[in-house]
């Protein structure tokens, strides 16, 4: 099992048309004043983005060599052997730099390339394109520029795919920082924002341990897409500046499509704030449709790149986006009308979406006989409450922390440092000020004399500000159901308290309410409010980060590296292992042996093969297991003791209490069971092994042991 512990001493250091009347345009004033003078005005425009600019790029900068620092700190990498980096690299991490170091140590390029896409090591006596099932095309991209490049005799592959990890860090906090002041139109704003996400890094990201993740190369790309997507909502953009910031949208769009499986999901996400906000009039409906279509595209040309993934042509967001392509060329007078007119308009317009959706997705399916992604739908089934599963790979998703709700203290975290409760704040007044302007665009002038009453409180959201609040909400939403996807509400939230901390708008809202609103008085709270919240940030939290810089630890895992060195010594290169998913992609980057499993979940194949291997920690007979780890031609098989007497999980959630309540046996322990389970014939596999009975050993012969692993050659039996 790997720890980390503190070092010892003695060792080294080392579009117009579509917009709401009452928008107006900020944007060519970044803090959202006009000046008197022109020529003074543009001086100051000019100073006021060069200065902001830096800032920005110092923040991105400063953001990436502090998180390469922690990373360096907790593991003492440059010190660590070759093994032990490796290693370092857990679960899925290891199975994606596997390909990279891969790709590096091919004869050519060429010869790297045709390893991918004809790969017979990932998944034993099958030969899969692993560019197809993967998400990959990072590694193969910084492999090629590795190898080209003339920088291997000064910078190690492992520390050129790290620190571009790193560096796109400063590409995320920078794309943060832009978008926060596109919308508050200062650049205090993304300062402030800035901050919030070094301060928060707990719940903000977690690159420094996890680097090789898909979300850490993708979100990046996500943010700038965001960004680029809050200047696209602006109003009077130069068709020039619309098709640049389109291009921006579609590449970076593309390039997080590309990075990451998961991202049909978030873009679905997406399309639905899309959706919402254009049915309530608060988005310019040209520039909704064209995000749609470059939604599409970009999904689209993934699934070439990815020689036609199924998964990708079935995925619910191109079915979605079709949808309502389709409606609303069916439904063209769609916000025309009166309230109850246009309602009704509405609700049917929803729900011809949904229906078209499901059947189209329900099509797309069946001709391509699709069960890629089923495991997702089963899951999401269960986790809220469409009856209980005894599935095994829902159940699996269902057990893990990282898929369970959002803990608690996670708001406790976020409190410290002013950032949660200042995001309620704002999103409680922008809510309000959301549901005013989309009941006003949806009453038509039926209603202007209502809202004439309200005058006095004039309300308005402009899109980009209007996007920003329909993101935070649903994402947030995605947040406190599944604990994985925090890092997308935690960042926007950054992005979204502090736009409203230094937005006129917000200010003048709620001083106007009070009756106290003036020009001066909203400028200086406009500036003031950040300014103190920055002091008190830096404050509390800059000797906490010195002293988290100081603290020094390092890598120790020594049962894993002995098992590693043992494999690379004493046992074929062709040789096949079998064993829990995590432990494999370890096996495969730092031997290179072949693997029955791995952790990339995204096919039925492959979960209903990782399903039976995990056999080995069932009440199963032996010569049941020796023959389901023969069928997939496996050599040896590791059991890991972690599991085989897992204390992690409660009962119920151990993974031997899953297979067992899929086989149809009851659970060890004290509990309840359902009643139609029944007691196993067979002692547990996993436990049996170790006591050498004969019924055993003529299966399998132990090779090695540890603490923590036991490895097993399997007979090979005509």
């Amino acid at each position: 099992m790997t720890t980390i512990r503190q070092r010892r001493v003695g060792k080294g250091t080392e579009a117009a048309e579509d917009q709401p009347s009452e928008e107006t345009n900020v944007g060519h004033f970044p803090d959202g004043k006009i000046p008197s003078d022109h020529t003074g005005g543009k001086l100051w425009n000019i100073l006021s983005i060069t200065v902001g600019g830096i800032v920005a790029i110092s923040l991105g900068l400063v953001t990436s060599v502090y998180v390469a620092t922690l990373h360096e700190n907790d593991l003492w990498f440059s010190n660590i052997k070759e093994v032990e980096r490796e290693i370092s690299f857990r679960t899925e991490c290891g199975l994606y730099y596997s390909y990279y170091k891969q790709m590096i140590q091919a004869a050519s390029i060429q010869q790297g390339l045709h390893g991918l896409v004809y790969d017979n090591k990932t998944e034993s006596v099958r030969t899969i394109n692993i560019l197809e099932r993967m998400n990959v095309y990072q590694e193969v991209f910084l492999s090629i520029l590795y190898r080209i490049l003339p920088i291997q005799q000064y910078l190690e592959p492992v520390y050129f795919y790290i620190y571009t990890l790193f560096g796109l860090q400063a590409v995320y906090v920078i794309a943060l920082y832009v978008t926060s002041w596109l919308l508050s139109g200062t650049w205090l704003s993304g300062l402030l924002a800035a901050c919030w996400y070094i301060t928060n890094r707990v719940d903000t990201t977690r690159v420094e341990f996890t680097i090789p993740l898909r979300e850490n190369w993708a979100l990046p790309f996500f943010a700038v897409q965001i960004a680029a997507i809050t200047y696209l909502l602006r109003t009077h953009l130069h068709p020039v500046q619309e098709r640049l910031t389109l291009m921006v949208v579609f590449i970076a769009t593309f390039l997080f499509s590309l990075t990451w499986q998961f991202n049909q999901f978030m873009m679905l996400i997406q399309a639905l704030v899309l959706f919402i906000l254009d049915c309530l009039d608060m988005l310019p409906t040209a520039k909704v449709i064209w995000l749609y279509i470059i939604q599409i595209s970009g999904l689209l040309l993934v699934c070439v790149l990815q020689f036609f993934n199924s998964m990708i042509l079935g995925s619910l967001l191109i079915s979605f986006n079709a949808s309502v392509l389709i409606a609303r060329t069916i439904q063209k007078n769609l916000k025309k009308g009166g309230l109850l007119n246009r309602l009704g308009k509405l609700i049917v317009h929803v729900l011809l979406v949904l229906c078209l959706t499901l059947l189209i997705n329900k099509c797309i399916k069946k001709i391509l006989h699709l069960e890629s992604d089923e495991h997702i739908f089963k899951f999401l089934k269960a986790k809220f409450g469409f009856g209980a599963t005894r599935d095994f790979d829902a159940n699996l998703y269902l057990c893990e922390e990282a898929f369970g709700l959002l803990p608690l203290n996670t708001f406790s975290r976020l409190s410290d440092t002013l950032l949660f409760y200042i995001y309620v704040f704002v999103l409680f007044l922008m809510a309000v000020a959301a549901v005013i302007v989309a009941f006003r665009n949806l009453s038509g002038s039926n209603q202007v004399q209502f809202m004439e009453k309200m005058e006095e409180c004039t309300i308005t959201l402009k899109p980009d500000a209007a996007y920003s609040l329909g993101h935070t909400v649903l994402f947030g939403c995605l947040a406190l159901s599944t604990m994985r996807m925090k890092y997308l509400w935690t960042s926007h939230m950054c992005v979204f308290a502090s736009f409203g901390l230094c937005s006129t708008e917000v200010w003048k809202l709620l001083l106007k309410c009070v009756h106290l609103y003036s020009s001066q008085r909203a400028q200086v709270i406009k500036y003031s409010v950040p300014v103190i919240t920055l002091v008190y940030i830096s404050y509390k939290f800059w000797p906490g980060i010195m002293d988290e810089l100081s603290e020094l630890r390092e890598f120790y895992d020594p049962d894993t590296v002995e098992l590693m060195n043992w494999i690379k010594s004493n046992t074929p290169k062709t040789a096949v292992f079998a064993g829990s998913m995590q432990l494999l992609a370890g096996v495969k980057l730092c031997t290179g042996r072949t693997l029955t499993n791995h952790p990339h979940y995204e096919d039925k194949n492959l979960r209903e093969r990782t399903k039976q291997i995990y056999q080995i920690y069932a009440k199963r007979p032996p010569e049941d297991v020796h023959g389901i780890l023969r069928s997939f031609g496996t050599d040896y098989v590791i059991l890991e003791d972690s599991i085989c007497y897992e204390r992690r999980h409660s009962r119920g959630c151990r993974l031997r209490d899953l297979l067992d309540v899929a086989n149809g046996h009851i659970m060890d322990g004290v509990g309840d069971n359902d009643p139609d389970l029944k007691p196993s014939l067979y002692p547990r596999f996993c436990e049996e092994i170790k006591k050498n009975l004969p019924s055993y050993t003529m299966h399998f012969t132990r090779v090695f042991q540890n603490k923590t692993f036991h490895v097993y050659k399997l007979a090979k039996h005509k």
